[in-house]
């Protein structure tokens, strides 16, 4: 199914096409014509318009005090363009392997030019290996026009990742359309490499999120949650509290 609107910028480079699309309402990127990338509200240009990056930012609920956050996998970058306009004192480091795409990005998605934002055109297994940047969060959302990166499911990078997080940091993963063979991989990998301390749950548009801690997972209470959904819902424009809810039932809160 081709997405539907006119395309407004078509380049390519050595992986493939970059297709940038545009509708009455909204801007898309996409790597083959028919799965969005990223999506861009054209009256909200930092918000999060799929469902799966704002459930993303439910492992928000668990950080005392956010100051830095790394994204594995830029896209349109909408995911950085939240939180850069949401938390004024935070840090972010994108990770991207195509320039192209972070070029597209800040061409026709207004990723903004900040010393808030770093962007490190480089491959995400190679980055995490080598960083010594500590963050509270890691956001990791690396597909192509394939499907999940067979990276994601590595465990090599799934332990890189908990030692690059603070003590009481957390990896978000964003699993979507994976073979039941590949989810069994990483569902066992994520249980060896995080001892189990893990929450996961699924969103209408079949997306599972999981979030793994680098430490036990914190005691929080039903009451609690919801508050913070709430000023997390204010603070960045998106139903937090949804997720907070979710999470509550989840837990069996």
């Amino acid at each position: 199914m081709d997405i539907k609107g006119t395309c407004i910028s078509s380049t390519a480079d050595e992986h493939g096409p970059v297709y940038v699309y545009q509708t009455r309402t909204s801007r898309i990127l996409s790597f083959d014509g028919k799965i969005y990338q990223s999506s861009m509200k054209l009256n909200n240009i930092h918000g999060l318009d799929l469902s799966y990056t704002q459930s993303m930012m439910a492992g928000l609920f668990f950080i005392p005090r956010l100051k830095t956050a790394t994204i594995m996998g830029l896209g349109a970058g909408s995911m950085a363009k939240n939180l850069l306009s949401s938390f004024s004192e935070l840090n972010i480091h994108a990770i991207e392997y195509r320039e192209a795409v972070a070029k597209t990005a800040k061409e026709y998605f207004y990723l903004p030019d900040t010393e808030r934002l770093v962007i490190h055109i480089d491959d995400a297994v190679n980055y995490i290996k080598n960083t010594d940047i500590k963050s509270d969060i890691i956001f990791s959302d690396l597909y192509n026009s394939q499907g999940m990166e067979p990276k994601q499911i590595q465990s090599s990078y799934l332990r890189d990742c908990k030692n690059s997080l603070n003590k009481q940091g957390v990896l978000v993963l964003n699993i979507w359309h994976t073979a039941l063979k590949s989810r069994e991989e990483l569902d066992e990998l994520l249980e060896l490499e995080f001892e189990n301390r893990l929450l996961s749950f699924e969103v209408e548009s079949g997306n599972t999120i999981v979030l793994a801690f680098k430490n036990d997972i914190p005691l929080i209470k039903r009451e609690e949650l919801m508050t913070k959904g709430k000023w997390l819902q204010e603070k960045m424009n998106i139903p937090m509290e949804r997720y907070a809810k979710l999470l509550c039932d989840r837990q069996g809160l």
